[in-house]
């Protein structure tokens, strides 16, 4: 006497179907979405995040100068001389940077301009690309203060 059930199929896996193409095509098109839409956000953030780090870092280096400047009674002529004692300075601390933080996120030089448009120094990082006078990422940081302006 057997079981006439287990013979066959039950009830329930007959009803049962798998998905159709068009339902697996838009499932995958909406993971792409869900993809796309996070890592441009991803992305995007570090690039909002080392443009925050090299405005961090032009303020720093600014006070590195300043520091300079404090124990030998001179401005540098150059960032290089921040990392190696010059010969003809007195009163050298140093050193004041390491080589890698003459560099901005992005691998560009900081630039170093003395004298100045305003105040004793400029410090200028161009941006993620390198450039003069971008836009988002890619704008000029300056340093805000310099020994010469008022507080």
């Amino acid at each position: 006497m057997r079981n006439r059930r287990s013979l066959n199929r039950s009830p329930s896996a007959a009803r049962q179907r798998g998905m159709s193409l068009i339902e697996i095509i838009i499932v995958i098109v909406l993971i792409g979405a869900v993809l796309a839409f996070v890592g441009s956000r991803v992305l995007g953030g570090k690039d909002r995040g080392d443009y925050n780090i090299a405005k961090a870092q032009v303020q720093t280096m600014a006070g590195k100068v300043e520091a300079f400047q404090m124990d030998t009674g001179r401005l540098p002529t150059s960032l290089e001389e921040l990392v190696t004692q010059p010969t003809d300075v007195n009163g050298w601390l140093g050193p004041y940077a390491k080589p890698a933080q003459l560099k901005d996120p992005w691998g560009h030089p900081i630039e170093y301009r003395t004298p100045a448009q305003s105040g004793a120094f400029d410090l200028v990082i161009l941006g993620k690309g390198g450039k003069i006078r971008g836009t988002s990422v890619d704008a000029d940081i300056k340093n805000q203060l310099s020994l010469d302006d008022p507080e």
